[in-house]
């Protein structure tokens, strides 16, 4: 992925240690804009260990609504000004992942290249830049996921049809495609800046993009409107690490995709919204069949019932 090197901007903001953990990692709410910063968190007074500060790195001047973005992310922060600088002649991408340690799952490994060549022993290591696609393995979201697939192949578990529905960065679909390597694979999103960079995460790691057996197939495409979606189902495993809301919104169509007994995983969900979105999705012939929690944020893993 191409850095950006004197265009780039700095917003900074205090915040205290509950906000600073609560940011660690991929933060949801910064899905919404087209070019979403890099966040990073440090300790700004040593003599004081709730006094954190929150620095916002932008590919771009950031505008009013991505300012209000991040003040609502630091609320203790209240009406203090943020302090926005643009950095001359930085790699502002390379300083940004040098405060992003690798994330172990299961038989995962996660890391960006400054953490490279320090996979232990046993694992599948996955280079995941941090850049403009939400997914590079630091949530608690993504993290779920990738144990609940692990423990999915510990008992035993075969899919042969696999859908990762918001990709992101491409990273849960490669975790499957690992797993099951002879299973037909898909993977879309509706931000095609987000199917670009799976498209580049996947040639990092060796996975093959196309429409056969083994290879991934990618799709820009809102929910599940789009002809390669419609033309795979039914799937047996559909991965869908997005938001409550349109979780619950597009429960019929992810149920109607997924072969009976087939397996869902869903995540992006708080611990408070964990019941309505099982609620939709029981209503739509489904059973709750299993959770990993991780903080305030649950995985949900359900199983369609057959005979519906």
């Amino acid at each position: 992925m191409e850095q950006a090197m004197s265009d780039s901007w700095k917003l900074t903001l205090p915040c205290t240690l509950a906000e600073a953990q609560a940011l660690n990692g991929e933060v949801p709410a910064l899905a919404m804009l087209v070019s979403p910063p890099v966040l990073m968190t440090s300790e700004d007074e040593p003599d004081n260990p709730d006094a954190w500060r929150l620095d916002a790195y932008f590919e771009v001047e950031p505008d009013d609504e991505a300012i209000a973005i991040i003040r609502r992310l630091v609320p203790s922060a209240g009406r203090k000004k943020p302090r926005i600088e643009r950095l001359d002649e930085q790699d502002w991408l390379t300083m940004s992942q040098s405060g992003l340690e690798p994330v172990h799952a299961g038989r995962f490994y996660v890391h960006t290249s400054t953490h490279a060549g320090t996979a232990p022993s046993g694992t599948r290591a996955f280079l995941i830049e941090a850049g403009l696609a939400f997914g590079t393995g630091q949530h608690e979201t993504t993290t779920g996921c990738l144990l609940t697939l692990d423990a999915l192949k510990q008992r035993g578990a075969v899919f042969r049809d696999m859908l990762d529905l918001g990709t992101g960065t491409g990273l849960l679909a490669f975790a499957a495609m690992h797993l099951w390597p002879h299973a037909y694979a898909t993977a879309s999103d509706i931000d095609p800046i987000a199917i670009d960079v799976t498209r580049e995460n996947a040639a990092l790691n060796g996975i093959r993009i196309g429409n056969r057996e083994g290879r991934l197939a990618l799709a820009v495409a809102p929910g599940m409107s789009h002809r390669l979606l419609r033309h795979r189902a039914p799937y047996d495993l559909i991965i869908a690490n997005i938001l409550a809301g349109p979780l619950i919104e597009m429960a019929a169509p992810i149920a109607g995709a997924l072969e009976e007994g087939g397996t869902l995983i869903l995540a992006g969900l708080l611990d408070s919204q964990a019941e309505r979105v099982a609620n939709a999705y029981r209503r739509q012939g489904l059973r709750l069949a299993d959770r990993i929690d991780r903080g305030d944020w649950p995985t949900l893993r359900l199983v369609k019932r057959r005979g519906k």
